[in-house]
Parts: C-alpha cells; sequence; structure tokens
C-alpha cells in the first residue's frame, strides 16, 4: 500500500468508534490484565462478544489455558484505570493490587469494581488471523452495570493505539 493511501485508510480506520475495557484472565494461580478496545457484540442468541489480543500478550496464555475472560467497562473520566493498564502488565505482577475487586458471579475471573460494567465470557472460538492479533469469541454467561456512561475511543491512526 502506498504511502498516501496507506495515511488516509489509517485515518479512516481510526474513526471507528470502540469501547474501552479492562480484559482480565486467570488460569490457575496466575492472574493478567491489560486494556482491551477492540471489542465488538457478534451475537445476540447466545450472547456473544469478540475481543483482539496483540501477540506477545500474557492475557493470551492465560485465556488459551482457561478458555475464559472478563471484560471490565471503563467509565468516562476515568483516569485511574486507564493509567494502570494502557502498558500493559508483566505477567509476574498481581495487576490488580491494592484495586477494589468483586468475585465473578459464574466464571472464576477477576472483576474489576470501578468499572462501569462486567461480562464474564467463555471462549467458544478462537482464531489465529496469521497478523499482529489474535480474535476470541466469548459466550457470556455472566455480567452485571453500574450507573455511568461508557468511555468511547476514536484513534487518529488505525495503525496503531
Amino acid at each position: 500500500m502506498n504511502e498516501p493511501l496507506r495515511e488516509a485508510v489509517g485515518q479512516a480506520i481510526g474513526r471507528i468508534p470502540s469501547g474501552l475495557f479492562i480484559l482480565t484472565a486467570r488460569d490457575d494461580e496466575r492472574q493478567t490484565a491489560m486494556l482491551a478496545s477492540w471489542v465488538q457484540q457478534v451475537s445476540f442468541e447466545p450472547p456473544m462478544v469478540s475481543v483482539a489480543v496483540g501477540r506477545g500478550r500474557p492475557a493470551l496464555a492465560l485465556i488459551n489455558g482457561s478458555r475464559r475472560f472478563g471484560l471490565c467497562q471503563i467509565p468516562v473520566g476515568d483516569k485511574v484505570l486507564m493509567r494502570r493498564f494502557a502498558k500493559g502488565v508483566d505477567i509476574d505482577e498481581d495487576p490488580f493490587l491494592g484495586m477494589n475487586m468483586v468475585d465473578s458471579t459464574q466464571l472464576d475471573v477477576p472483576i474489576v469494581a470501578d468499572g462501569l460494567a462486567y461480562l464474564e465470557c467463555e471462549v467458544v472460538h478462537h482464531l489465529d488471523t496469521g497478523a499482529d492479533h489474535d480474535l476470541f469469541v466469548g459466550h457470556i454467561v455472566g455480567g452485571g452495570i453500574h450507573d455511568g456512561e461508557p468511555m468511547v475511543h476514536m484513534r487518529k491512526n488505525g495503525f496503531q493505539y
């Protein structure tokens, strides 16, 4: 793709709005979290969502091992969750140290109490895209909501976060 076309395509992709979520995963004693913006509903019945996870992210291995993940939606104006998870979390550190957490209702996934809403998902499909992200489709088996508005994100360039 030539540079002028790549720039135009990047700007167009960047205008696709997305929510911002903390994706959580636990497998045995290991747990992690990451900022996720590529989340989309894919089905009404049964309710399902898709999420893209970058190659090399610790969450990839934990989701593959446990076959489940959580999504905690970030509310408008919340800078604490954004700062904490934007750069990623090392697999050896506790991503939830000092945070308010709640027990998941259906699956053993970490749920951030300060999130606007949360979903508990069982993986029904994992697609190795052959690109820089893998795609997971999760069947939603639990969730909850708090009052407030969700943070919506648009990027200036669709080729980078």
